[in-house]
C-alpha cells in the first residue's frame, strides 16, 4: 500500500473513531466535570501532587460528585459524606476494589499488600490475620509499649527539643516495628527505621494515581527497560521487599532460637498452620503495618505540635483538663482517654484541620453503576476527598480556624468525627489497626501536652506548610519545646528509665 493511501486509511479510522466515540458520549450521561479536550479529556486536569485543594474548589461549581475521562481512563471524585456513604458503605460490592497501580503495584510488587488488594478472597484473608491481632481487645497487651515510648520520646525531647522533628518520626517508627516484630528501640534504630522511612516516602509519591504516565498508559510497562520509570520501579521493588522480608525472618530466627519476644508477627506465626501461602500472608499482612501506622501517626502528632504552638490558649485548656483529671504526679496512660473530652476534641481538631491523608486511598468500581442518574463505568478510579468533607461549614466556626470545641457541640451543627468516619478509611476498607492507631496518637499527643510548652521560635514566624503527597506531613518547622516546671523534667528522666523496650 504506498504511504498516502495509508495515511489516508489512518485518518479515516481515527476520524471515525472519534464519531463513535462522541456519539456513545452524548448517549452516557456522566456526572459534572472540567471541560474536556478532544481525544485527551480533562484526566490531564488530575494533579498527582496536592489535587485535594483544586477538587475541593470543583466542589462549589460541579458539586459532590466531580468526574474527569481520557485516555481511557476515569476518575470520580467524591466531596462529601453522603457520596461516600452512598456509594463505598451502602454500594461495596462494587466500590471496594483498588485502581491497579502499573508501577508501585505492579511492577514494584506492592500490589501483594492488603492495601492494594482486590476485595477478593487473598484481600480477606490478609485482612482477618491483621484484624485477629489487632481488634480492640488485643491491642490492650501493647498499651504499655506505647507509653514507655511516649516516655522516651519525652526525654529525648527534653534533652535535645530542636529535634523534635526526627524525634516524633523516630518514634512512630519505633512503636510500629516494636508491636509488629517485638524489634526493641535498639534494634530498630540501628537496623529498620531509616530504610522503612526511605521506602514509605517512596510509596506516598508513588501510589497518588497519576504519578506516573505508565498507570494511566498500562501498556507501557512493556518498553525498554531502561526507561525512567523502569529504573526506578526495580529500586523501588528492592526496597520493598527489605521492609516486609527483613524483619519478619528476623522473628522467625528469633522464634527458632526460643528468644522471641512478643509481637504480633510471633501470635500469627504461632497460630496459623504454615504453608507457603500462609506464610506469604503473614508476612505480607505484617509488612503493611508500617505504611499503615507509622506514617499517619508521624504526620497527626507533628501538626499537633504545629497547630498547638500556633494556638496557645488551646494548650492551657488541655493542660488545665489534664491537670484536674491525672494530676501532677504521673504522666498520663491510655487508660485515662475516656477521662480527657478536651484532649481527645483537640486530637480530632487536628486531624480536621490537616488530614494525614487528605484524599484517603483510592478505590476503583468493579462494575458499570448509576448514581443519581449518572453513569459510573466501570474500572473507574473513586478518590474520597477527605479535605473537602474536614472543611465544609457545620455548625458556628471558621472550617479555616483550629477550634477543638467544635467537637464539643452537642446540636445537630456538631462536624463529621474524623476518628469514625475518615480518618482511618472507610466501609470494607477501613484500617484493621484503627484501634491501635488511635492509643498511638493519643498517648504520644497527651504526654506531649502534659508535660511541655509549646510556642513558636523566638527568632523566626511559624508558617504552616504541608508535603503533597499521599500522606500529607507538614514540611519541617521550627518551634520552642520546654518542660513545664523541673518536676515534669524529673517525672519525664525518671518515667523514661523504667521502660522495657
Amino acid at each position: 500500500m504506498p504511504l498516502s493511501d495509508l495515511y489516508v486509511v489512518l485518518a479515516v479510522g481515527l476520524g471515525a473513531l472519534v464519531v463513535v466515540s462522541l456519539f456513545r458520549s452524548s448517549k452516557q450521561r456522566y456526572p459534572p466535570g472540567p471541560p474536556a479536550r478532544p481525544l485527551i479529556g480533562n484526566i490531564l486536569d488530575v494533579s498527582p501532587q496536592g489535587a485535594w485543594t483544586k477538587f475541593t474548589e470543583y466542589k462549589s461549581v460541579y458539586g459532590d460528585l466531580v468526574f474527569f475521562h481520557g485516555l481511557g481512563n476515569s476518575v470520580l471524585v467524591l466531596n462529601s459524606m453522603k457520596a461516600i456513604n452512598d456509594l463505598l458503605e451502602k454500594r461495596g460490592s462494587i466500590y471496594s476494589d483498588r485502581p491497579s497501580f502499573t508501577v508501585v503495584g505492579d511492577l514494584m510488587g506492592l500490589g501483594q499488600s492488603m492495601p492494594l488488594l482486590p476485595c477478593r478472597e487473598e484481600w480477606r484473608a490478609h485482612r482477618k490475620l491483621a484484624y485477629t491481632a489487632l481488634n480492640a481487645t488485643a491491642v490492650k497487651r501493647y498499651h504499655i509499649i506505647q507509653e514507655d515510648l511516649a516516655a522516651i520520646l519525652s526525654k529525648q525531647i527534653l534533652e535535645t527539643p530542636e529535634d523534635f522533628f526526627s524525634h516524633v518520626r523516630l518514634t512512630a517508627g519505633r512503636i510500629i516495628l516494636s508491636v509488629t516484630y517485638g524489634l526493641s528501640v535498639s534494634t530498630a534504630d540501628s537496623e529498620y527505621i531509616a530504610h522503612a522511612e526511605d521506602t514509605m516516602h517512596m510509596i506516598s509519591d508513588a501510589t497518588v494515581p497519576g504519578a506516573f504516565l505508565a498507570d494511566l498508559l498500562p501498556w507501557m510497562r512493556h518498553l525498554p527497560s531502561w526507561l525512567p520509570f523502569h529504573r526506578a520501579a526495580r529500586r523501588g521493588r528492592d526496597m520493598i521487599d527489605e521492609l516486609v522480608t527483613k524483619p519478619y525472618e528476623h522473628v522467625k530466627r528469633e522464634m527458632e532460637a526460643g528468644i522471641a519476644p512478643p509481637s504480633l508477627t510471633q501470635d500469627l506465626l504461632s497460630a496459623n498452620a504454615l504453608t507457603e501461602h500462609s506464610e506469604h500472608q503473614i508476612k505480607w499482612t505484617t509488612g503493611a503495618l508500617y505504611g499503615a501506622g507509622g506514617e499517619t501517626t508521624y504526620s497527626t502528632v507533628l501538626t499537633c505540635i504545629m497547630a498547638i504552638a500556633l494556638h496557645p490558649d488551646k494548650l492551657r485548656k488541655a493542660q488545665a483538663e489534664l491537670d484536674e483529671v491525672i494530676g501532677t504526679e504521673r504522666m498520663p496512660t491510655i487508660s485515662d482517654k475516656a477521662s480527657l473530652p478536651y484532649v481527645n476534641a483537640l486530637i480530632k481538631e487536628v486531624m480536621r484541620w490537616h488530614p494525614a491523608l487528605p484524599l484517603s486511598i483510592a478505590r476503583c468500581t468493579s462494575e458499570d453503576d448509576v448514581y443519581e442518574g449518572y453513569k459510573i463505568p466501570k474500572g473507574t478510579i473513586v478518590m474520597p476527598n477527605v479535605w473537602a468533607i474536614a472543611f465544609s461549614k457545620l455548625g458556628p466556626y471558621d472550617p479555616e480556624e483550629f477550634v477543638p470545641e467544635r467537637f464539643l457541640e452537642k446540636t445537630e451543627e456538631a462536624p463529621i468525627d474524623p476518628t469514625t468516619s475518615w480518618a482511618f478509611g472507610f466501609a470494607r476498607r477501613i484500617c484493621p489497626g484503627k484501634a491501635l492507631g488511635e492509643n498511638s496518637v493519643f498517648i504520644l499527643i497527651a504526654t506531649l501536652l502534659a508535660m511541655f510548652d509549646i510556642a513558636p521560635p523566638d527568632d523566626a514566624d511559624l508558617k504552616p506548610h504541608f508535603g503533597l503527597g499521599l500522606v500529607s506531613y507538614p514540611e519541617p518547622f521550627k518551634c520552642k519545646i520546654t518542660p513545664r516546671s523541673t518536676s515534669k523534667a524529673a517525672q519525664i528522666v525518671w518515667r523514661a528509665s523504667q521502660s522495657v523496650v
